[in-house]
């Protein structure tokens, strides 16, 4: 029988399209140890089980967008359609169809990827947030110390002689100075 492949990174294989988080049907083919045109079968046989939002084929320009920012995208040029991709949702809904013991483990381990990329999405965008506050935080307070310092320049350019019986000029000008 097939052996589950430890060796294959699923987390390069998870690429994002229209902003979701996608697989293509060749990689999941790979880790389900199974011909492509076998998924494509199965989405085929039963349309209803893949809605849009589950499974879609790339259009043109989302095909070169693929190949030119991942070299990983091992997709042949010699294919007659465009291929398939599945969101989380999809790969799911592949699993209920492909019923091999292999295929169980192997929509585990992918189930398991997508939780962990969404878990360092997620960290990373918090982290990215509070740079940004901080940042914004500390933009201020050099704004405010930069506004300090043009009024004390602008206080020394100014020259006062006080006389006596003049203390509250004095004091209000000390009061305006800090």
């Amino acid at each position: 029988m097939y052996e589950l492949k430890e060796d294959l990174s699923i987390e390069d294989m998870i690429y994002e399209i229209r902003s979701k988080q996608v697989m293509l049907d060749c990689d999941l083919a790979k880790l389900y140890n199974v011909e492509t045109k076998r998924i494509n079968e199965a989405v085929k046989n039963n349309p209803y089980k893949f809605p849009e939002r589950f499974s879609f084929r790339l259009n043109e320009i989302e095909m070169e967008n693929l190949w030119s920012k991942f070299s990983t995208a091992k997709i042949s040029n010699m294919s007659r359609s465009y291929p398939r991709v599945f969101t989380e949702q999809g790969i799911a809904m592949l699993s209920t169809i492909l019923k091999s013991k292999v295929a169980v483990e192997t929509s585990i381990r992918i189930m398991d990827a997508f939780v962990k990329m969404r878990k360092y999405i997620s960290a990373n965008l918090i982290e990215q947030d509070n740079m940004k506050s901080m940042l914004i935080k500390h933009d201020n307070e050099i704004k405010l110390l930069q506004k300090s310092f043009s009024k004390l320049e602008e206080k020394e350019k100014i020259n006062h002689i006080f006389y006596e019986g003049q203390i509250y000029d004095a004091y209000s000008l000390l009061i305006d100075i800090f």
